[in-house]
C-alpha cells in the first residue's frame, strides 16, 4: 500500500473534498455523458458486489538468450520498456536450469533432479478479474477491471462478495457487450480488505429479508434496504424544506416524558427498577427446582468439550472417551431442561399502583413519548409557527402494517391560525413532498427494479 495518495490530473471529475477519491456517483451519473470521462485516470474505491474471473491463454516460453553483457540487465537492452516481473522471472528460468544441471551432475539421480526443479519458482497463470464495485453513492455499480500480469493480485484476495477496494486507473469504454457504458481498467491498487467468503450472508443470492435482522451491521449494503434509506433521506429533507421555505422554526420535544398527549395510547413505560427487583425475587439462570445454576452447567459443558477434544487427539483410551462423551451428552440434556423450565415461567407484569417510583431515577413515571404537541404547543405561544420531526413510539400489541412500536412523526403547530390554514397546510405539504420524491428518487426506483440483488 502506496505511503502517499497519488496525484490524479487532468480529471474532469471532481474528487471527494477531504480525498482524492472520486465518488461512483460523479462517473456513473455525470451530466455531461460517461462517455466524456474515457481516459481520464481517477482514484476510486467500493466493496465487490458481483465478480468472474476469466483465464488468459499461458505467455510462450522465452528464447534463451545469446550470453552478452546485456543478459544481466535485460531492460536496460531494450532502451526504456517496463518489464513485470513475470517477464522477469521467466527470462531467469534458463539460468536456473543451468545451475541445476551444475549442482546435479550427469551422475544424480533423477529424484534429486527432480526435486531441484521443483524449487524453480513458476509463475503464475495470468488471468484478468471484472468487479462490480459500489461505494453508496448510488445505485449503480461501476465494472472494474484488473489484469493479474499488471497488477500483481489473487484472485483468492479480491473476488469474494463484500471485499473492499481501493484502486487507480483509467476510465475507458466497456470491453465487453453488456449493462455497463463504461469501466476502470486498474493501474494499481492502493488498499484491499479482504472479506471471509463463507462467513460474508450476503455472498448468497436472493437472501431472504427476514434474515438480514441477523445481521444489521452489512443490511445497507442491500439493494432494497439502501434505495429505502435514499428514499426516506428525501422525503426527510423535503419536509424540512418545506416548513423552513415557510418560516417554521425546527424545535426538538423530549423523548422522555411524563405527558400523556392523547390520553388513550398505550404507553412504553422507562424505569430502572424492573431489573433490581427482578435480581431481588430470583437470581438469573437458577432453576426453582433443583437449584442448578445454568452458567454452572454451561461452564461444564465447555470443560466436558475440551476433554473430549483431548480423548480424541490422544486416542489412548477408548473407554474413557466413551464415557467422556456420555457424560457431555447428559449434561447437554440438562441444560436444555433448565432452559426450556425457564422459558416456560409466566412473564409476571410490575402494575405501577404497586411499585413505589421514589427509588426510580427520576422519581416519578416516565414514558417513551407518544406525541411532542404539548410542547410544541407551549413553544408556538412563544416563536409563533413551529414544528417537529422525531420518533414517537406506542405500545399498541395490535398486529397490523398500519401499527408500528416507532415511528417518525412531522408534527406542527401554529399560533394565530384557524383550522382551515392547518387544513392547507397539511394539503400543500403532503403534495409539495410527494412531488420532490417523484422528481429526485426516479432514478432510484428504475435501478432497484432493475436490480437482481435483495
Amino acid at each position: 500500500m502506496e505511503s502517499q495518495e497519488p496525484q490524479v490530473k487532468n480529471s474532469p471529475v471532481l474528487p471527494w473534498m477531504y480525498t482524492n477519491r472520486v465518488p461512483l456517483k460523479t462517473i456513473l451519473e455525470s451530466g455531461d455523458g460517461e462517455t466524456g470521462l474515457i481516459g481520464t485516470t481517477v482514484v476510486v474505491g467500493g466493496w465487490v458486489k458481483s465478480s468472474k474471473e476469466v483465464k488468459k491463454e499461458p505467455l510462450p516460453p522465452p528464447q534463451s538468450p545469446p550470453p552478452a553483457a546485456a543478459d544481466a540487465f535485460p531492460a536496460a537492452s531494450h532502451g526504456t520498456k517496463d518489464v513485470n516481473c513475470v517477464e522477469i522471472l521467466q527470462s531467469r528460468i534458463p539460468f536456473f536450469r543451468t545451475i541445476i544441471r551444475v549442482l546435479g551432475g550427469s551422475a544424480s539421480s533423477p529424484a534429486v533432479r527432480q526435486k531441484l526443479e521443483s524449487l524453480i519458482p513458476k509463475p503464475p497463470p495470468p488471468s484478468v478479474f471484472f468487479l462490480d464495485i459500489n461505494d453508496g453513492s448510488c445505485v449503480s455499480s461501476l465494472r472494474v477491471v484488473i489484469d493479474s500480469a499488471i497488477v500483481p493480485v489473487s484472485a483468492g484476495q479480491i473476488l469474494p462478495t463484500g471485499t473492499c477496494i481501493l484502486a487507480q486507473g483509467v476510465l475507458g469504454n466497456p470491453s465487453a457487450v453488456g449493462k455497463q457504458t463504461i469501466e476502470l481498467t486498474v493501474e494499481k491498487i492502493l488498499h484491499v480488505g479482504t472479506v471471509e467468503q463463507d462467513k460474508y450472508p450476503l455472498s448468497r443470492k436472493r437472501l431472504p429479508l427476514d434474515s438480514l435482522r441477523d445481521y444489521p451491521h452489512i443490511r445497507p449494503r442491500t439493494t432494497t434496504v439502501a434505495s429505502v434509506a435514499r428514499i426516506r433521506n428525501t422525503l426527510d429533507f423535503a419536509s424540512h424544506t418545506f416548513f423552513q421555505n415557510r418560516g417554521f422554526l425546527h424545535v426538538q420535544v423530549p423523548i422522555m416524558t411524563t405527558t400523556d398527549p392523547e390520553g388513550f395510547s398505550e404507553k412504553f413505560q422507562v424505569t430502572t427498577l424492573l431489573g433490581e427487583t427482578s435480581k431481588k425475587e430470583s437470581p438469573i439462570g437458577v432453576s426453582d427446582a433443583d437449584g442448578v445454576n445454568l452458567e454452572t452447567v454451561k461452564a461444564a459443558i465447555q470443560e466436558k468439550s475440551s476433554l473430549v477434544e483431548q480423548l480424541k487427539r490422544s486416542d489412548s483410551n477408548r473407554e474413557a472417551l466413551a464415557a467422556a462423551v456420555q457424560d457431555l451428552k447428559k449434561t447437554n440434556e440438562l441444560a436444555q431442561q433448565i432452559e426450556t423450565r425457564e422459558k416456560s415461567k409466566p412473564v409476571t407484569a410490575v402494575k405501577p399502583d404497586l411499585v413505589s417510583f421514589n427509588a426510580d431515577f427520576f422519581g416519578r413515571q416516565i414514558y417513551l413519548t407518544v406525541s411532542g404537541r404539548l410542547h410544541l404547543e407551549s413553544y408556538a405561544c412563544a416563536l409563533g409557527h413551529v414544528y417537529s420531526f422525531g420518533p414517537r413510539f406506542r405500545a399498541d400489541k395490535t398486529v397490523s402494517a398500519k401499527h408500528v412500536a416507532e415511528m417518525w412523526t412531522v408534527e406542527a403547530e401554529m399560533a394565530f391560525a384557524q383550522l382551515e390554514v392547518s387544513l392547507c397546510i397539511i394539503k400543500v405539504q403532503a403534495s409539495y413532498v410527494i412531488s420532490w420524491s417523484c422528481q429526485i428518487n426516479i432514478s432510484i426506483l428504475l435501478s432497484f427494479s432493475s436490480s437482481s440483488s435483495p
